[in-house]
């Protein structure tokens, strides 16, 4: 990634990188105009079509990769009269989230979002940890300074995908013993294309995408090393959503803590009480 924090890739990285990808869902042809006259000249979002590596080189844990999420877009800032400041970029909030490891007849251990689970929240915001509220800050957002006299043209980009390590034995064990018999892993993401005024706070949504990430694996711990897992459908994702009509970002999208900080990992045995494994970071 480039090394200064406000880099906007040229429109001819970018569209290199999606060509080279296929399955790419676009909105072209008519430039949008929105307030303040922010064009949006075009959108893609696609999930590589490949399925999730498995990675079984580790005796104490099995590591999996899901193909990435990628969404670009053009955009085009008018001249900005005043001493202001706009940012234009990628906003990510997870919206749902079923994330459970099987040990068999033992139990499963399993990643969760309290309020998101719980209801208290529609969707928690999936930021760095940094750059609240935003994805990120190399390719991800675009910032332009105020006062400018031309047109500011320029590409803004993410991507985004899970590399996990999943312990073969219980969580809680002492021993290395090899229990893991069943990965299971669905979750929805709602990602805004949003211009900001940071001198007045002023937000305008420019696009909303929907996209989710299923994966199944199953395990046989009987098995050598390298010869447990399988990969399960759905082997391809399903594509990325652009939506016609925007939708509005809850508050917790905006905020701290994000998902990364606010999961929690939990050991619930087939009888007994759940325990808690790794309690959020964020209290």
């Amino acid at each position: 990634m480039p090394s200064s924090p406000w880099d906007c890739w040229s429109s001819l990285e970018i569209r290199a990188v999606l060509c080279a990808m296929g399955c790419i869902q676009s909105i072209g042809g008519k430039a949008r105009v929105f307030r303040e006259g922010i064009t949006v000249i075009d959108v893609k979002a696609s999930i590589d079509p490949i399925p999730t590596s498995i990675d079984e080189s580790s005796s104490v844990v099995l590591r999996y990769r899901t193909p990435h999420f990628r969404a670009s877009a053009q955009v085009v800032m008018p001249p900005i009269p005043k001493k202001e400041t706009w940012i234009v970029g990628w906003i990510q909030a997870c919206s749902h989230m079923e994330f459970y490891n099987q040990y068999g007849e033992q139990g499963m251990s399993s990643w969760e979002l309290p309020d998101l689970q719980e209801g208290k929240i529609e969707a928690i915001s999936d930021s760095d940890g940094v750059n609240y509220p935003w994805y990120g800050n190399t390719t991800e957002t675009c910032t332009i300074v105020g006062p400018t006299k031309r047109n500011s043209k320029f590409i803004i980009s993410m991507n985004d995908n899970f590399y996990p390590s999943v312990t073969w034995a219980v969580p809680i064990s002492e021993n290395n013993v090899a229990k893991l018999t069943n990965i299971y892993r669905d979750q929805s993401f709602i990602t805004w294309l949003v211009a900001t005024n940071t001198s007045t706070n002023d937000m305008i949504i420019l696009q909303t995408l929907h996209w989710r990430m299923q994966l199944s694996i199953e395990v046989n711990p009987n098995r050598p090393l390298g010869q447990r897992a399988r990969l399960r459908e759905p082997i391809a994702q399903d594509q990325p959503k652009i939506l016609s009509k925007n939708e509005p970002i809850p508050p917790s999208a905006l905020v701290k803590p994000n998902a990364n900080d606010a999961q929690v990992l939990m050991w619930r045995p087939k009888f007994g009480q759940p325990l808690v494994v790794i309690p959020p970071k964020h209290r």
